[in-house]
């Protein structure tokens, strides 16, 4: 059924496959199969996502899984919209007329998978799911239904691992085995598996010990999967003691893979003893490979792990597990922030660091694993919230904060950021809760939700004031301002800037110092008092000699730039070399910021197609970052088409 989606070059409509069955039947491996053998015919490449539809944490939304799809084509992190809307859109763009495979595997409706259908005819589409998603058949959906395995194609897959002359040799116990079984691939590659590592074991003596164990569990619920879960019980029970620890308490882990740093840590162990650990579990495959040096569970398989680990080990010994690994994250995750930032302060609640862990040689670097871990690291979060550790949970929201700043992900950051502030205010701790104010507040701003983003800010000034904390009062001052700037209430702005900057000065914090002085000639430069405002830029780069803040430096040019524009070709110089700094950096702002400046040049100059492209530039590099300005959007519709 499969192979006729690679007839019709010249198709119509996109192709696209449900291959749907029971869980363990090879689903997953039927597609990869496939998309293997049909790769030269879509030359363009493959797309692969687990959804994670039937796992133990929540299936994976949409806008995440076109977030991961958008970024294999090269899209830099921080360019990637926030909305749903907007990566559907930005994914067809990227899709349209190229012959791709995309395997989307594990969905649980077809609501999660139809954001994800590419509209064009050229590539294939394969979901695998344990329901048949008649939804997708008005979409031109074929079905197909995998049952499991007749006794011939069980025997053959037996003979795969073992040999045919020791399957031939014992070919009643082999039908018993593949009876027991129920002809379940899953369940047959895990007895393969044991038999291979036992070659003087008599197939009868499994056969034996998987009747014993299929009796032990005729009572359980799920009856459609008692024949992998016995056959995954009796792999257990012929492990080694430290495997199948092993076994149960990685079976734990929150997210949808881990790496053996993680494993390290759940099994209080040193990294070196891990590989030997987690090789028997691949070998028994209760366990799979998975890329860049990490490894995961079947949904299955994990299920199993986690009700091993709930029966034989006691509550307290399964917190310890997910307090070593939460702590390894939220030291991992300090580490890779202070690499990206180093003026930031570590000041979490870990009485002291792991002795070892990961480092990182290069801001990019870490940054790299921030954004490769995401996934593991929300899930990380809701695990501690879900576990009452609520102080490591915000710790973890605000240790991710430079992936926020440099990558985007703002849908997804209000998600965790609104995680973070409740897990500070049950938490109690209220410095904590200020700072997730603010978090949410910035975040809301960025999606341009202006007014929520103004209730957070207030709420946190209210608890950094009770608190007393003069420093952190004018940081909320400073982004207060930045909402007065947004509603081009300028002199407003510049009033509550002038607080800020007087008590940053007080407090001798240079780095704040220039940047507020940076803010307040930016609220200067919009009332038209274009001298003030180059006298506190000049403060700013005096100050910014001393500060490793190139960001800081780039935003000073542009804002001299725009200082200057009775000067036109000194401004535009400025303008260049400030929006040439915000490229190096990748900050898309910046350079939004830089092209609104050389934008309102052009149109002082009468240049109104240059300052039309400018204009719209800006608005495309805010809108592929999921964000917006009401100012770029007003401005162009003044221009109209330029």
């Amino acid at each position: 059924m499969l192979d006729a989606l690679r007839s019709g070059d010249a198709a119509e409509t996109p192709r696209i496959a449900v291959v749907s069955g029971p869980a363990g039947i090879g689903k997953t491996a039927m597609a990869l199969h496939w998309a293997h053998q049909a790769r030269k015919e879509f030359p363009d490449g493959q797309l692969y996502a687990n959804l994670r539809g039937h796992a133990a944490d929540d299936p994976v939304e949409p806008a995440e899984v076109l977030g991961l799809f958008i970024r294999a084509f090269g899209m830099p992190p921080d360019r990637i919209p926030g909305g749903l809307a907007e990566r559907a859109a930005l994914y067809q763009s990227l899709v349209s007329d190229r012959r791709l495979i995309v395997v989307l595997d594990d969905a649980l409706s077809a609501a999660q998978v139809i954001p994800l259908l590419p509209s064009s005819a050229g590539g294939v589409t394969i979901v695998t799911s344990r329901r048949r998603l008649a939804g997708l058949r008005s979409r031109g959906a074929v079905g197909v239904q995998l049952d499991r395995l007749s006794d011939e194609s069980a025997l053959e897959l037996l003979s795969r691992t073992l040999g045919d002359d020791r399957v031939r040799r014992e070919h009643e116990a082999a039908l018993a085995l593949v009876d027991l079984c129920a002809c379940f691939p899953l369940a047959l590659c895990v007895m393969a598996a044991r038999l291979a590592t036992r070659p003087r074991w008599a197939l009868a003596e499994m056969v034996e010990a998987l009747t014993q164990e299929r009796r032990r569990l005729i009572e359980l619920p799920l009856e459609d999967e008692m024949p992998i879960r016995a056959a995954l019980t009796l792999s257990y029970r012929n492990l080694p003691p430290d495997a199948a620890r092993a076994y149960r308490l990685l079976g734990l882990l929150p997210g949808s893979t881990f790496d053996d740093w993680t494993a390290a840590a759940a099994l209080d162990v040193p990294r070196t003893q891990t590989g030997d650990l987690i090789a028997v579990l691949v070998d028994a495959n209760m366990l799979d490979d998975a890329t860049g040096g990490s490894y995961r569970f079947h949904d299955l398989t994990r299920l199993h792990a986690r009700e091993l680990a709930v029966q034989e080990d006691s509550a307290e010994t399964r917190e310890s597990v997910m307090r070593r690994v939460l702590d390894r994250y939220l030291t991992t995750t300090w580490t890779a922030s202070r690499t990206i930032m180093p003026y930031r302060l570590a000041w979490h609640s870990l009485e002291g660091e792991p002795a070892e862990g990961h480092t990182f040689t290069a801001p990019t670097q870490a940054l790299d694993w921030l954004d490769h871990e995401f996934g593991n690291l929300r899930a990380a979060v809701r695990a501690a919230v879900d576990l009452g550790m609520s102080r490591t949970a915000w710790e973890l929201v605000d240790a991710m904060w430079p992936l926020f700043v440099h990558r985007g992900h703002y849908a997804e950051r209000l998600e965790i950021d609104l995680l973070g502030m409740r897990a500070a205010q049950a938490d109690g701790n209220r410095y904590g809760e200020a700072k997730m104010l603010n978090r949410v507040g910035l975040a809301q701003r960025a999606l341009g939700h202006t007014e929520k983003a103004v209730q957070y800010f207030e709420q946190a000034l209210e608890i950094w004031t009770s608190l007393g904390e003069r420093g952190r009062i004018a940081g909320s001052r400073r982004r207060l301002a930045i909402i007065e700037l947004d509603r081009e209430r300028s002199s407003q702005a510049a009033a509550l800037f002038r607080q800020a900057l007087d008590d940053y000065r007080a407090l001798g914090d240079v780095r704040r110092t220039a940047i507020t002085a940076c803010d307040l000639a930016d609220a200067l430069l919009r009332g038209g008092d274009e001298q003030a405002a180059l006298g506190h830029l000049g403060e700013a780069q005096r100050l910014l000699e001393a500060v490793d803040d190139r960001y800081s430096r780039a935003r000073v040019l542009i804002l001299l730039g725009r200082a200057q524009f009775a000067g036109p070709e000194t401004a535009a110089t400025l303008l260049e070399q400030g929006l040439q700094g915000m490229r190096d950096l990748g900050s898309v702002h910046g350079q939004a910021r830089a092209l609104e400046a050389l934008g309102e040049l052009a149109l002082r100059l009468g240049r109104r197609t240059e300052a039309h492209q400018h204009f719209l530039s800006a608005q495309n590099l805010l809108v592929k970052a999921g964000a917006r300005s009401d100012r770029l959007a007003e401005l162009l519709s003044r221009l109209g088409d330029g």
